[in-house]
């Protein structure tokens, strides 16, 4: 394993970003690292393989695939901490979602808890249920500090679940105390759904410490992880076998086609195949193994990604201080402290969307949602490049 030390990824040129000659990482400002992460260049060997494959062994192709994913599902128990943990795989958390909340008994528990700062899975999904009649209780997001109380006392015996994020996709702030809300889900025999997206890869995540061993967790590989699009899971708890997920694939009874079918009677196996989906396209799983394998080959573990990740704000944030622009243009969170946020440093801002427009002519690619501009870093990149990104934001605003 070859492991890098901070100042090894700190300094210019970067030791990592010779591995990311595709993405022209040392010659572009890339700082969407949270929301789209360079795939370094062995990506396209998973890819060939995936093509090789289909070509030699054609509808044999499949066993190779299954050991692809189970590759894959593993490489997600270990960043969850979770070494025994069910996985079922899917193309996108929506696909996961729909199967977790299709197996809720929302005719006898009409009521879902979630916040008013989730992704747009969840955001839009439950809104068009709220539509169709069931309880979407909206928890404000902040102050985030007291997050978790406040969803733990919204969840009651008419609760089907409650769903929140680990950290907040808009302002990076880790959710703290979250087995508060798993407590209160226990007691009143509601289901607790986190969404990992945007922890796994930039905070370590260990489910039983975090009092999260009966939780459902979601997420996937497009954003931190570098596995591109197509590599979501859905994290099943031990008890997940009591359910009957109506939306199902046929990929569910995979083990059992062979044999005499029942008029009448769908029926499940145990564990992740219960979530299964259908025929889908490998090739993600291809490339994922082989980019979780060169992350393993290069020490890009959890506790030296969250490292690393911190130094990294630390930059962002320390230039950004620096620059003294005016707040009702543009200003940072201070009331926490960076070891309180995830993978990003969220700006907020007057015009994010127009400061955004103006960094992307500039060269440096950031991103906007609502009022907060987003500063994503990534392991490729120096400091001196997220020094550059930040000084750019400056000459704008003074501009």
């Amino acid at each position: 394993m070859s492991g890098y030390g901070i100042e090894d990824l700190a300094h210019a040129p970067n030791a990592l970003a010779e591995h990311y000659s595709r993405f022209r990482v040392t010659e572009r400002l890339l700082l969407t690292g949270h929301s789209h992460q360079a795939w370094p260049d062995v990506a396209l060997e998973g890819q060939i393989e995936a093509a090789t494959d289909a070509a030699e062994y054609v509808d044999g192709k499949w066993d190779r695939a299954a050991a692809k994913a189970e590759e894959v599902a593993d490489g997600y128990r270990r960043l969850l901490g979770d070494p025994g943990g069910e996985i079922a795989l899917g193309a996108s958390t929506h696909d996961l979602v729909l199967r977790f909340l299709s197996a809720l008994d929302l005719r006898r528990r009409p009521r879902l808890v979630t916040t008013d700062g989730e992704f747009h899975t969840l955001r839009r999904q439950l809104g068009r249920l709220a539509e169709e009649g069931i309880e979407v209780v909206r928890v404000p997001a902040e102050p985030a500090d007291t997050l978790a109380e406040r969803i733990a006392s919204e969840v009651d015996d008419g609760t089907a679940a409650a769903l929140v994020s680990l950290v907040l996709f808009e302002t990076a702030r880790i959710v703290d105390g979250l087995d508060v809300v798993a407590a209160a889900c226990a007691r009143q025999g509601a289901e607790l759904l986190v969404d990992a997206y945007h922890a796994l890869g930039v905070v370590e995540v260990d489910l039983a410490a975090l009092g999260l061993s009966d939780a459902w967790v979601t997420g996937g590989g497009y954003k931190y992880l570098q596995l591109g699009e197509g590599n979501c899971f859905l994290r099943l708890p031990p008890h997940a076998d009591r359910f009957r997920p109506v939306i199902t694939g046929w990929f569910a009874e995979f083990g059992e086609l062979a044999e005499e079918k029942s008029p009448g009677l769908v029926r499940y196996p145990n564990g992740a195949g219960r979530y299964a989906g259908s025929t889908y396209d490998p090739t993600s799983h291809y490339r994922a193994a082989r980019v979780l394998r060169f992350r393993d080959e290069h020490g890009l573990v959890p506790a030296f990604l969250r490292e690393l990740a911190q130094h990294q704000l630390g930059v962002l944030a320390t230039t950004f201080d620096e620059l003294a622009l005016p707040s009702d243009v543009v200003t940072r969170d201070r009331m926490a402290p960076l070891s309180e946020y995830g993978g990003f440093l969220a700006l907020r801002c007057r015009d994010a969307q127009g400061l955004q427009a103006a960094l992307g002519e500039r060269g440096v690619r950031t991103d906007a949602r609502g009022a907060y501009l987003r500063f994503g870093p990534a392991p490729y990149l120096s400091d001196t490049q997220l020094t550059d990104a930040m000084a750019s934001l400056g000459e704008i605003v003074r501009g």
